[in-house]
């Protein structure tokens, strides 16, 4: 259930664990107020750290990109899912083996930061395949990849996130491409991204963090990675989660705090009250009956609103009884 906090919630933690696409940036512009409010929590002493997926660019690469919108940003505060996968190749392979790298200039830096040989080619013998995501990614780099992977060796995904986001709309991500091997070969490889545990792990590590809270746009990859780790999770709508999948969210998937966008790492989030079919959040009050949501009082905050709603879809569906998501949508829309 979601969690309420006594003054803002960035006063309750020393490290954010910050996803990037949809949260700061989606693609070459930053998120509405994700700069200030970022500004804002680092002069508080607050150390932020950018925890992404995709695995495309370097750490200096993403610290230039972010520099670049006027963010006070070190390569040492951007954690990728290549360096969490390089880890994980870490684990079964010996320093100095060549592996092969498929994916973006990331890909191949996080090898090499762990001391191995990246190549591009089955010829060259790799010890290991490690996929992530690359624009330029070819057929005949997962032919490669195949190729490789038929000698037995191991494959390691830095993630599996489905699509990205871009100012275009969403486009196939590394999980996408990752399944073309997978379905080629049958081999389902040892992923180190979110929602899995060794980029946070990594992240936790690198960034010293002691009371971390976890922040996303995505209930299936960044709040799912906090909850396996029970890491306090927000979750901002300004990426691909909306409305409807934080409504029909799963228990594995909710977060303990909703906000439109970062501005709510500022504020202090609310008390959530279920009382048997009704759901109370400040001045915003719903209830259940006939297994139909109504809105009795939408309050000041729509987002008390939505905390409300998503509570008492949550109560429902845990009691066996979930609520039509479009009807609760419209329900909270029309009021």
């Amino acid at each position: 259930m979601l969690s309420a906090t006594v003054g803002p919630l960035v006063e309750h933690h020393d490290v954010l664990l910050v996803d990037l696409d949809g949260v700061v940036y989606v693609g070459e512009s930053a998120v509405k107020h994700a700069v200030p409010v970022l500004t804002e929590v680092v002069a508080g002493g607050v150390r932020v750290g950018y925890v992404t997926n995709n695995a495309r660019r370097t750490p200096q690469d993403v610290a230039a990109h972010l520099s670049g919108f006027g963010l006070a940003v070190q390569s040492t505060d951007v954690v990728t899912s290549a360096q969490a996968g390089a880890r994980l190749v870490a684990e079964v392979v010996a320093a100095g083996e060549r592996v092969l790298a498929i994916g973006g200039p990331g890909v191949a830096e996080a090898l090499r930061e762990r001391g191995f040989v990246p190549v591009r080619t089955a010829a060259e013998e790799p010890a290991a395949v490690m996929q992530g995501f690359g624009p330029d990614v070819s057929w005949r780099d997962l032919a490669e990849g195949a190729y490789a992977l038929a000698t037995g060796v191991p494959f390691i995904a830095t993630n599996l996130d489905r699509t990205i986001p871009t100012t275009q709309g969403r486009a196939p991500g590394n999980g996408t491409l990752v399944g073309v091997l997978t379905m080629a070969t049958g081999v389902v490889p040892r992923v180190a991204g979110k929602p899995e545990s060794p980029l946070m792990l990594e992240s936790i590590d690198r960034l010293g963090a002691k009371n971390p809270l976890v922040i996303g746009d995505r209930l299936d990859t960044d709040i799912e990675a906090g909850v396996r780790l029970h890491i306090p999770t927000l979750l901002v709508l300004t990426g691909v989660s909306g409305v409807p999948e934080l409504l029909a969210a799963a228990p594995h998937e909710r977060p303990q705090h909703i906000s439109l966008d970062l501005r709510g790492l500022l504020e202090q989030h609310p008390h959530v009250v279920v009382d048997g079919q009704a759901v109370n959040c400040r001045q915003a009050r719903v209830h259940i009956e006939d297994r139909t949501l109504h809105v009795d009082q939408q309050g000041d905050d729509w987002v008390d609103l939505l905390r409300a709603a998503a509570s008492a879809c949550w109560t429902a569906a845990d009691a066996g009884y979930p609520l039509e998501v479009a009807q609760v949508v419209k329900a909270i829309s029309d009021s």
